[in-house]
């Protein structure tokens, strides 16, 4: 039930990552001839025509040497996760099993938690990982129906999800967030020249965009967001020194295994309390999950019951 902002943007990424991958890799299949032994001006004529994508000085490579290494290098693991989709859409389909609207918001709306609103959440997801608001609800879907199926025949009571939220009570208290800015240099000394620069007025965006090592978040002026203050996917030493400022403030260097950072607590507020309904859908949700069998296995029975064959030795 933690934040899971960085969390949900590297899976979508990966997702995203392998969909694109995917489609290059059936252009290529779908591109390809019969086998035949082209003569060599028809293999020159045929060179001379491919797309060219790159080049390293008089070198060039084409599209047809892309699309070669991407199947070489994922074409057994995107053909998985093809099959995959294809068998959990079918499963679907049999058993008359959807995914309605309300679930897709619910689980939009666990995936917004440590954004300021769902504007700033499409947009983040735009701006840093190319997504658009389609491509987003897509991939929740196929994942809602995955998880909707390998769970289909769990029942979670009602005692049981409230014995999970008394017994985990810490997961659901009311908790302070702080919006952090942060700049990351290689020393101490560095550290200390943009405190300097900070203190005669210049701007922490600026520095962090010219200064910052921190591709993540150098762009966006070193802002993490709206960020509670157990945060996994922020280095502790930030968030201790965050929590130790006031409003407005800027620590002294921070040290952490990369370097230095200079924090500045940009804002505070404590989290509102969470809907109750919300709550405890997504408890008997996490539940059903922990009683199903592992999603892995279960899409490998759906192999099984498809008859899915992979046809092609170097892709098995």
């Amino acid at each position: 039930m933690q934040n899971v902002k960085r969390l949900w943007g590297a899976i979508i990424v990966l997702a995203v990552c392998n969909l694109v991958l995917t489609s290059l890799l059936i252009t290529h299949s779908m591109n390809q001839t019969e086998p035949s032994q082209p003569t060599e001006p028809e293999q020159q004529g045929e060179q001379k025509n491919e797309r060219v994508v790159a080049k390293i000085g008089d070198r060039e490579i084409t599209i047809k040497e892309l699309h070669t290494a991407l199947e070489r290098h994922y074409g057994t693991e995107l053909l998985g996760q093809l099959l995959d989709r294809e068998v959990i859409s079918l499963e679907g389909t049999e058993t008359g099993t959807a995914i309605g609207n309300a679930e897709i918001n619910r689980e939009l709306k666990r995936m917004q938690q440590g954004y300021e609103s769902e504007v700033q959440f499409y947009a983040s997801m735009q701006n840093q990982l190319g997504l658009s608001k389609q491509e987003i609800q897509e991939d929740v879907t196929n994942k809602l129906l995955l998880e909707k199926l390998a769970t289909s025949h769990v029942h979670i009571t009602d005692a049981q999800v409230d014995e999970y939220i008394k017994t985990h009570a810490d997961e659901f208290k009311q908790a302070t967030e702080y919006n952090i800015l942060q700049i990351i240099v290689s020393t101490k000394d560095q550290a200390n020249k943009v405190i300097a620069e900070l203190a005669k007025g210049e701007s922490f965006a600026t520095l962090a965009r010219d200064r910052s090592l921190d591709d993540a978040t150098n762009n966006t002026g070193g802002d993490l967001g709206w960020i509670e203050g157990d945060d996994p996917f922020v280095a502790a030493p930030v968030l201790e020194s965050a929590k130790l400022l006031k409003v407005g403030e800027v620590s002294k260097p921070v040290s952490l295994p990369q370097g230095f950072a200079i924090v500045k607590l940009k804002n505070k507020r404590e989290k509102a309390n969470p809907d109750q309904g919300f709550i405890r859908e997504n408890v008997r949700r996490e539940l059903a999950l922990q009683e199903a069998p592992p999603l892995k296995d279960y899409v490998l029975q759906l192999r099984n019951k498809w008859k899915v064959s992979i046809i092609d030795p170097q892709l098995r």
